[in-house]
């Protein structure tokens, strides 16, 4: 029963490889990209199981102990409290912890390098182009990616439809 509680390191070597993997694994996930993280896909799902079970020794270090897996969780928990907090209090760690919105389109003019680089479809534009009640790209006033990978759709007011 002691087995349960007895960790096979000290508590902060928990809290240490916690940051590290959070800020591993927020870093890959900023680099893919806002699509992948917005729309989520069973592609994605099955990549985050993936993830998940690679860094799992590198989080816990091969301990399976109750607490050390209490303190791992609240390690996770207080940072990404932390950094919900920074986020709403300054719009550079915003920035940083979330990014910031590409423009996709200004003035009936769709960049196609953006729409590539952001890994967006046809498809995918258009689609955000009927759900906003733009029927061409030239009504388009502005077309941008937002952070949470929603396309946002503005057409010029004299031009819906």
């Amino acid at each position: 029963m002691q087995d349960l509680w007895q960790m096979s390191a000290p508590w902060w070597h928990f809290v240490l490889r916690g940051v590290v993997i959070y800020a591993l694994v927020t870093l890959l996930l900023r680099v893919s990209g806002k699509r992948a993280i917005g729309q989520f896909t069973p592609f994605d799902m099955i990549l985050l199981i993936l993830i998940g079970n690679a860094v799992q020794n590198g989080i816990n270090g091969g301990d399976n102990s109750l607490t050390g897996a209490a303190i791992m969780a609240v390690t996770l928990i207080g940072l990404n409290y932390l950094v919900a907090l920074g986020s709403a209090r300054s719009r550079w760690i915003r920035g940083l912890a979330e990014g910031n919105p590409t423009l996709l389109a200004e003035n009936g003019k769709v960049d196609q390098q953006a729409l590539r680089r952001e890994l967006v479809s046809n498809e995918d534009f258009l689609n955000a182009m009927r759900i906003a009640g733009c029927s061409e790209v030239a009504h388009i006033k502005r077309a941008t990616l937002e952070t949470n990978g929603h396309i946002l759709i503005e057409p010029h007011e004299d031009r819906r439809g």
